[in-house]
């Protein structure tokens, strides 16, 4: 069987080399995440040029994911390099503290003491430890330690429930983004953005800087922030975007870890409604970076964002810094297979009350449609863009889509559509004989036999982005 859902892995120490590259994306690789919270530019630079070779090796393409730092607001660093706070204690957060001791801590965020006030609780470590806000003066904010812990250098802070200040996109994002676009990733996650706006500037400055149309980077908007779950706020980032990613790490520090099940199944359900693709992150398979198998928890965790209707589910510090980077990969990859043969097909459902503004987008639906009702062995999608192909993935249906286009940044962009399989195709200028391409090339791949149906949807005239107009049932070699 066929896997729909992508898998997206994070590259770090312990998978920066070629041999390791290429063992994890045989394993079953779709997307390499580089992050750019870590590392130089030409750390970024070098490990983009060993994916290409890597996925030459295997056969291939893959997609490059940019994943920008974004504003992390930060403790600064300690005299002795850590501290252990305890219940009830007095602590001090002070933006001109150079180096912190038991009794404060500096800040790399100036601003934070004009975005809190008495009664905010401020959650550092992951939310490991919380902060009562009691009074704050100048550029000190003294609080009472509620929950203690260990505090080391640069460990992050939110405050419960949002409202920080902080722009989206930092200097450091910016210098980012340009080296994103040399190395020529497919796409840009953008941390924290709270709007439309932010997502808006990212796209501008990646057009900016300089890359070529046809391999303009798509934008994700990483969901981390409680402004950004706002009523109408998501749908609005929805739309500036090409896609988001469930954020769940920090989003569940700023709204509760018991809130995040739910809005994951929400911003999945409103992204497909709205055929953009969605990504699944945070510690899906966390207990995995130092044991060889995961937990039971965790496998649910994965079945159920694969039964939510994730395009893809993410592997961060797993991949990057784990001892079973390829065990890891292997794992999430049978999971996905499992859950997806009890994913239940509403497509008739789907389709009551839709209308279409778009020929294209018309036979995409078509072509699902057919297939599903005739149990054809595989829909062939002819395309230059992959936006037929795009339409096609938001519907749940056990017939694989196979996206043929002679478009290399089209081909490695499609790696994230779920139940997509994106192949190189030069299709000749004759309809009919590009149509004989298509069988041929699903025929040498052992994907369909002489005598099978295959549904295929192509454009005329040949060649022109966005102009899918037909849809073909086709017997297989008759």
């Amino acid at each position: 069987m066929t896997r729909s859902t992508k898998i997206v892995a994070t590259i770090g120490p312990a998978s920066s080399t070629l041999e390791m590259l290429t063992r994890m994306i045989a394993a079953g690789v779709d997307v390499v995440r580089l992050n750019f919270s870590h590392g130089k530019a030409e750390d970024h630079i070098e490990r983009a040029r060993l994916v290409r070779e890597a996925a030459r090796t295997c056969g291939r393409e893959v997609a490059i994911m940019a994943d920008l730092q974004g504003p992390k607001i930060r403790v600064g660093k300690f005299e002795h390099g850590k501290i252990t706070l305890h219940p009830g204690e007095p602590f001090i957060l002070d933006s001109t503290c150079t180096l912190g001791n038991q009794e404060r801590a500096g800040l790399d965020y100036e601003d934070l003491p004009r975005d809190v006030g008495p009664g905010d609780l401020l959650l550092l470590n992951d939310g490991l430890i919380v902060l009562v806000v009691d009074r704050v003066l100048g550029h000190e904010i003294f609080t009472t330690v509620r929950i203690g812990g260990e505090l080391s250098n640069n460990k992050g802070i939110n405050r419960q429930g949002g409202g920080l200040s902080a722009p989206a996109l930092t200097a450091k994002d910016m210098e980012d983004i340009k080296t994103a676009m040399a190395l020529g990733a497919d796409y840009v996650a953008v941390s924290f953005p709270k709007n439309a706006t932010d997502m808006e500037m990212a796209r501008q400055l990646a057009a900016v800087a300089g890359q070529p149309h046809q391999h303009k980077a798509r934008m994700i908007a990483k969901i981390e922030r409680a402004e950004a779950i706002r009523p109408g706020v998501l749908e609005e980032i929805l739309q500036a975007s090409d896609g988001i990613m469930v954020a769940r790490g920090d989003l569940a520090v700023e709204v509760g870890n018991a809130a995040v099940p739910a809005l994951q199944k929400r911003m999945i359900r409103l992204a497909r409604e709205a055929n953009k693709l969605t990504i699944t992150a945070t510690q899906m398979m966390e207990s995995m970076i130092v044991n060889a198998v995961p937990t039971r928890a965790e496998v649910s965790d994965v079945a159920n964002a694969v039964l939510d209707g994730t395009d893809a589910v993410m592997l961060s510090a797993e991949t990057a810094a784990g001892r079973y980077p390829v065990e890891t990969v292997e794992a999430m990859a049978a999971v996905c297979v499992e859950a997806e043969k009890s994913e239940v097909v509403q497509l008739d459902t789907d389709f009551l009350n839709q209308t279409f503004g778009r020929i294209d987008q018309s036979i995409a639906m078509g072509a699902l449609f057919t297939a599903y009702h005739l149990q054809v062995k595989a829909i062939a999608a002819l395309t230059d863009s992959g936006a037929t192909a795009l339409w096609m993935s938001r519907h749940r249906i056990h017939v694989p889509i196979y996206a043929m286009t002679p478009n290399l940044a089209s081909q490695r962009k499609m790696q994230l559509y779920r139940n997509v399989v994106p192949l190189p195709l030069e299709a000749s200028a004759d309809r009919d004989t590009a149509l004989e391409q298509a069988e041929e090339l699903l025929l040498s791949r052992g994907v369909v036999q002489r005598g099978d149906f295959i549904v295929l949807t192509i454009g005329e005239p040949m060649g022109q982005p966005g102009g899918t107009n037909t849809l073909k049932i086709v017997r297989v070699g008759a």
